[in-house]
């Protein structure tokens, strides 16, 4: 079982990881078959996430955090919440509010994430 203070801490602890491209704590939250729809429409994967981090192509210069809604299911968690997010994408400032759906699954003694999207609340 799950409760809603393990999946707030592993929210807490991604918004980390993305702040400080932090590699390899990524690795270990994001499930291999991660399927995650950016705001553009994009499907993006693990392998491509991380890539991006690798490659520096995502500069997180502020990054605020209001989790909205955490809804148990199980063994899983659908979370919302909110980011303040400013920064560089591909050499393009990025100033924005957006809001994304996380799904949390408890996979071998950890929440991984299996799925996601976001969209711009501008």
């Amino acid at each position: 079982m799950i409760d809603t203070q393990q999946v707030e801490k592993r929210e807490r602890q991604l918004a980390e990881a993305i702040k400080k491209s932090d590699v390899s704590l990524l690795e270990e939250m994001l499930h291999d078959d991660l399927l995650f729809m950016a705001p553009d429409g994009q499907i993006v994967t693990k392998a491509a996430d991380l890539a991006s981090h690798r490659a520096g192509s995502m500069e997180v210069q502020g990054l605020a955090v209001t989790i909205e809604r955490i809804n148990i299911i199980g063994d899983t968690a659908v979370v919302t919440v909110v980011y303040e997010t400013k920064g560089r994408m591909l050499g393009r400032a990025i100033e924005d509010r957006f809001r994304y759906i996380r799904i949390w699954k408890m996979l071998d003694g950890e929440l991984r994430v299996i799925g996601g999207g976001c969209l711009s609340l501008a």
